[in-house]
């Protein structure tokens, strides 16, 4: 009964939220409360909501904390080269731009944190989007697949618990998985080039004259780029750039492209803006450096780390408090939907925990698997790890369901190793889970509804997950 109540609850929050009759917050916090009363245990909610939001109060944190760190590096410019390259290879070709977006969401996954992924690439590629009126989905679609294959990195997460559960070298999952891997990734920007290719047919290829021509929508402003108001739009227009400037008028100035056009009309985040501390430049370089090695070497908890590296940004980028406050409040609506979605989601996972609907679930799944299917017990696991990873936590995997498939692929010969490398190619499609916090970063800023994101997204996904898979098995990895 647990295991029906439990698909069928997962069930009616993606349909309400896809149909949109719910919003994600809503739908996260009823649909558990009154699924937990059919269950038979509503006296127990504020119990399994206390647990679940105690377990998730270190990651609400911790994505505060990195939305303002990453939201003062984007303001200053220390991403700002990155994304002009990248820009500049995408010009105002919406084939180009969707590959760039691939690009760019897989070069900032090194640093194995799904939300700064989401920030920068939204911030640098968002107002292209709007400016050519290019469909947000495909850029939050994106950017999801191409950091969950990224996220299999030894410190982004999955892998280090596998390795972890299964008591492996996390190397010795990684590496072996890199000729895969790169299969999906490629599989990524493939698929970005047919989604590109398809907007260009919807919309055309435009020179940068006719795209700057266009008249901007008043709601593309300069997302993480400091402004967050039409004021940053304007102070853009003046300088040829930002989410929000030019017109065909403006297109004179700069070094001329092959289009006619000029690359710094069409910047997506203002190279003017008066948040830039180029002087502070390398400081800022060397304290994100000196961030991201205390997080891989663990020296301190993630939270810990980016409250501090947060405090040291602003004091020494904005040393005026009025200067700081306003950064800070030009970050608060990503702060405030993002952990307000955490904490939302930590009614969901509480109850599904808390009733013991997702060992039952987990065990179910395990029990269906054909004797004969023993022998193959790597695809088995891979093919597992797309459902389970995006109904259930990486925790709720990797350290309940992953040992008990261990465990039956040792008993036919599998081993241990191959189990823990198939656990991972699911990472695609956990990215986009309603579960993952980081998902509500990349929507919530994009403007993009929970609900069309996860319309698009899922099939995709789940075909880039299943080309690793098949290069997996087919490289004898797997």
């Amino acid at each position: 009964m647990l295991t029906i109540l439990g698909f069928a609850m997962i069930a009616t929050f993606l349909v309400l939220i896809m149909m949109k009759k719910m919003s994600p917050i809503a739908a996260l916090v009823l649909i558990p409360a009154l699924f937990c009363v059919f269950v038979g245990k509503g006296a127990h909610l504020g119990d399994y909501v206390i647990d679940g939001v105690s377990s998730l109060a270190p990651t609400a944190a911790m994505l505060m904390f990195a939305i303002v760190y990453f939201g003062v590096m984007i303001d200053v410019g220390l991403f700002d080269p990155i994304v002009r390259a990248i820009l500049r290879f995408c010009k105002a070709d919406p084939m180009r731009i969707v590959v760039g977006t691939a690009l760019l969401a897989a070069i900032v996954s090194l640093d194995g944190d799904g939300s700064t992924t989401f920030m920068i690439t939204v911030s640098a590629m968002y107002p292209l989007y709007k400016r050519l009126k290019m469909s947000l989905v495909v850029m939050t679609g994106v950017a999801a697949m191409a950091n969950g294959v990224m996220n299999t990195l030894p410190w982004g997460g999955p892998t280090a618990r596998a390795a972890t559960a299964l008591k492996v070298d996390a190397t010795d999952i990684f590496v072996p998985m890199i000729p895969a891997l790169a299969v999906g990734l490629l599989a990524v920007v493939v698929l970005a080039y047919v989604l590109g290719l398809r907007e260009r047919r919807r919309l055309g290829t435009l020179t940068l004259d006719e795209a700057l021509a266009r008249e901007p929508e008043s709601e593309t402003v300069l997302v993480g780029a400091g402004s967050g108001t039409a004021s940053g739009a304007k102070s853009g227009a003046k300088s040829g750039g930002g989410a929000g400037s030019g017109t065909g008028e403006d297109a004179d100035a700069g070094p001329a492209t092959a289009d006619g056009g000029s690359d710094d009309d069409f910047q997506g985040l203002d190279p003017n803006r008066a948040t830039l501390r180029p002087k502070l430049y390398w400081f800022n370089a060397l304290l994100t450096v000196a961030l991201l090695t205390a997080m891989i070497m663990e020296w301190l908890p993630i939270p810990v780390l980016f409250l501090i590296g947060a405090a040291l940004a602003l004091t020494v980028n904005f040393p005026h408090i009025p200067d700081q406050k306003a950064r800070i409040a030009a970050h608060a609506d990503n702060v405030l939907n993002v952990s307000g979605m955490v904490f939302a989601a930590a009614v969901f996972t509480g109850v599904l925990t808390g009733t013991g609907m997702v060992d039952h679930m987990a065990n179910w799944l395990v029990d269906t698997i054909p004797d004969g299917m023993g022998p193959h017990m790597g695809l088995v696991t891979g093919l597992l790890s797309l459902p389970l990873t995006y109904f259930m936590s990486n925790d709720g995997f990797y350290f309940g369901v992953l040992p008990v498939l261990a465990e039956a692929g040792q008993a036919h010969g599998v081993s241990t190793l191959e189990i823990a490398r198939a656990s991972i190619v699911g990472q695609p499609l956990h990215m986009s889970s309603p579960l993952v916090p980081a998902v509500y970063v990349l929507v919530g800023m994009a403007k993009v509804e929970f609900g069309d994101h996860t319309k698009f997204v899922v099939k995709w996904a789940v075909l880039t997950s299943l080309v690793i898979l098949g290069a997996g098995i087919l490289f004898g990895i797997i």
